[in-house]
């Protein structure tokens, strides 16, 4: 039987197979379609079936990431969201936070963006409870009940309820949506409760808005992929890949589509991760590189890290995601001279459609796939021979710029391949530096389609060796998902000084929240063996407005108490900030997370060969261009390599998913698993 893992990027789909008897894995790609992803995904399916002379029927389950949710948010393509409030906080998600993004804080005005659930839209309930979770004003059910209707009547698509400190107590907010159920079954409810039972406010009000706001067109989009399997007779598991790189079914996916806003990055952070660990480099930055943008991640001795709050355009969502930053640096990032004279790449795309000129589309625009093949970075001859670069439509892109910049064409691809390396750079300081973490002691690992020929310079930049190419680079995102473990999360907000707070009340939450987690684990069909639940605490400083979350274990805290939790705390603020205080610590919130292990077959090994490489190469006469000249650059064909073999830069490496550009200076060599290893250095 077969396990297949598809990732939905802005260009391509990519699709691994992998056999669950060998472990053996193979990959493929095959245009986005984005006016519906649905039919990428199944043409996907059935193009590396059929590769490998394969039935569907083979297939036994599926792991999907999917960017219809966010994309849903980015191009205003949600539905029409209803809200209902407490009575006096209408203008909660207009009176938002403080907070402007950078760098126009600095220099000029922000104009906010229109909240997803318009004011006209959004009614106050007559209720009112405490932060303690007591009751001061009952819940006025005729005047809510009015409410409802006059908004149905109005046409919303879905309905959000978050009322004023809801997350003490539910009894109004579940109420409501008993009412709203009642007086229409087929308009969606999303609670604030359900979503997000945390403190403050305006965050737990946006994120279930959120929710409410990509719930129908991802019903429909999981309705429309079933439907297109009922059709190919297939009969095998659907699982959705959470922001956090867990799993989650399609009932629950339906219901809570706010967390799988990351869903297709956290597949590359979790497959990072384990092959990190797998070459001994247990500390990795990876970035992943496609044709529209680049995500950079870190892990630290082998566990990603999570965020808590994470963005969706300029939206701040309260959500568990694996912490990515991105930056509109892709393979289709457009070069261009602006009025003061300085070269730019990106942020804008030239997408899969036309796509950079070199694809002969009809695009026009230079971008850094051009570049990359005017400098011979880029073979003519992609996919496996499935597809042929234009190199003269290439030069013809690159003269736009290099007239405005009074040079020849190779100068000017040289600067957008190195601008663009410089962009990459700086979000990768942002996840290391920034966090208080030094580059130069992790490993680098690129993926993606286009990471790998920019690998190698961006290892040069960070200081972070070795450079890691896994076998399959740009498809990693999907094997990412093979290795994804079936999860969900369950908080609760639970304010009380550490000089205050009794151990076994704190336990005795913990356990509530345990509870939560095996019922669901029960819900998802995780067999008992299979079941795995951690805690977190978040801590802060008396009323400082960030807190910091903290792992802790049951018996831990009833062996040390709860100093445990300052002392930690204390810790990971000094490595973050470079400080700490003698000042009271306070615990905000108290998390549980329930984790349903996923058998996945190991990757296998390859057996060795010798260190000469010789063998792999195809074009012995390839020329690209480094430091203002040409230089002999051979091509190895990747498939042809075996572990110990050893190749000195400049080279290139082809294979169908990807080409590597091993810089003058360096050393890639083969290791066990058929990753390659880029080292300083130019010697056998």
């Amino acid at each position: 039987m077969y396990r297949v893992a598809v990732d939905v990027g802005g260009t391509f789909t990519d699709v691994v197979l992998q056999n669950e008897s060998t472990g053996s894995i193979i990959g493929t790609k095959t245009p986005s379609t984005p006016s519906d992803q649905s039919i990428g995904l199944m043409k996907g399916i059935q193009k590396i079936c059929e590769e490998n002379d394969i039935e569907l029927s083979q297939i036994q389950s599926i792991m999907h990431g999917t960017t219809v949710a966010t994309n849903a948010v980015l191009e205003g393509k949600g539905a029409k969201v209803g809200l209902i409030t407490t009575e006096g906080f209408e203008q909660i998600l207009h009176v938002a936070r403080s907070w402007t993004p950078a760098p126009i804080s600095a220099w000029m005005g922000f104009i906010k963006p229109d909240p997803l659930a318009d004011l006209i839209y959004t009614r106050g309930a007559k209720e009112r409870i405490d932060a303690k979770g007591e009751v001061l004003t009952e819940l006025d059910e005729d005047q809510v009940r009015s409410e409802i209707q006059a908004l149905y009547e109005e046409g919303i698509e879905s309905l959000t309820v978050s009322l004023l400190n809801s997350y003490a107590n539910p009894t109004h907010e579940q109420r409501i949506r008993e009412m709203a159920e009642e007086i229409d079954p087929n308009i969606l409810v999303s609670i604030s409760y359900d979503i997000l039972p945390e403190f403050r406010e305006y965050e737990r009000t946006l994120t279930t808005v959120m929710n409410s706001y990509v719930r129908p067109p991802m019903q429909r989009y999981l309705t429309n992929i079933q439907n297109k399997l009922e059709d190919l007779k297939l009969n095998s598991r659907l699982s959705i890949v959470r922001s956090d790189g867990g799993l989650m079914s399609i009932p629950a996916a339906a219901s809570l589509p706010v967390h799988t806003m990351l869903s297709g990055p956290s597949g590359g952070v979790t497959a990072a991760a384990m092959i990190g660990s797998q070459t001994g480099n247990r500390n990795v930055i990876s970035f992943d590189m496609g044709g529209t943008s680049t995500d950079v991640s870190l892990t630290y001795d082998g566990t990603p890290r999570v965020s808590r709050e994470t963005k969706v355009g300029v939206f701040p969502v309260k959500s568990p995601s694996l912490e990515v930053e991105s930056i509109g640096a892709g393979g289709g990032s457009i070069a261009h001279v602006p009025p003061t004279g300085a070269l730019r790449v990106g942020p804008q795309s030239a997408g899969s459609e036309p796509g950079p000129a070199s694809y002969g589309s009809g695009g026009e625009d230079p971008t850094v796939t051009d570049a990359n093949v005017v400098l011979g970075y880029l073979p003519p001859i992609l996919v496996g021979g499935e597809m042929k670069l234009d190199v003269e439509a290439a030069e013809k892109a690159l003269q736009k710029v290099a007239e405005k910049l009074d040079t020849d064409i190779y100068h000017a691809a040289q600067g957008i391949y190195d601008i663009v390396n410089e962009n990459m750079y700086g979000a990768t300081r942002v996840v290391s530096v920034e966090r208080g973490y030094d580059p130069r002691e992790f490993s680098l690992l690129a993926l993606g389609g286009a990471g790998p020929l920019h690998a190698n310079a961006l290892g040069k930049l960070t200081g972070s060796f070795p450079v890691i190419l896994p076998p399959t680079p740009g498809v990693l995102s999907a094997l990412g998902f093979l290795q994804s473990d079936i999860r969900n999360e369950y908080s609760r907000t639970y304010i009380h000084k550490l000089s205050h707070l009794d151990r076994e009340n704190l336990i005795a939450a913990l356990n509530d929240l345990y509870l939560d987690c095996h019922s669901w684990l029960e819900q998802e069909k995780v067999e008992e063996d299979q079941r795995l639940i951690r805690f977190e605490v978040d801590v802060r400083y008396f009323r400082q407005g960030h807190e910091i979350p903290i792992k802790v274990t049951k018996e831990e805290l009833d062996h040390a108490g709860v100093s445990i939790l300052a002392e930690r705390f204390s810790s990971i603020h000094e490595q973050i900030y470079g400080f700490k205080m003698d000042v009271e610590v306070e615990l905000v919130n108290i998390r549980a997370i329930a984790i349903g292990k996923v058998a996945s077959p190991s990757i296998p090994m390859v057996e060795e060969g010798e260190v000469d490489a010789s063998g792999a190469i195809i074009d012995h006469e390839h020329k690209a261009f480094f430091n203002g000249e040409f230089k002999s650059t051979p091509i190895y064909e990747r498939n042809l390599l075996k572990p110990n073999n050893k190749i000195i830069g400049s080279a290139i490496i082809s294979q169908k998913d990807t080409t590597t550009l091993v810089l003058p200076g360096f050393t890639a060599a083969i290791d066990k698993n058929l990753n390659i290893l880029i080292e300083e250095g130019a010697s056998l």
